[in-house]
């Protein structure tokens, strides 16, 4: 599962970047650790809901991660 996870963050981050580029050609990848900072990514609703995607997986990950932690899931 974890990789799966992972897999999937790592494709999504990629799907958002690609569209990014889309958007502003020449936005890089450390740009993306704040898009807020480009009112038009802010503004672009197939962005936000992209980036909600993956925020939604990163959360995910996340939960599934603390929760074999605790043991639950084995």
């Amino acid at each position: 599962m974890e990789a799966l996870f992972e897999e999937m963050v790592m494709q999504q981050e990629e799907r958002v970047f690609k569209l990014a580029q889309r958007i502003i050609p020449n936005i890089t990848k450390e740009d993306m650790l704040q898009p807020n900072d480009f009112p038009v990514l802010e503004n672009h609703p197939l962005f936000r809901y992209e980036e909600g995607v993956l925020e939604g997986f990163r959360s995910a990950q996340v939960a599934y991660l603390a929760k074999m932690r605790e043991g639950c899931c084995k």
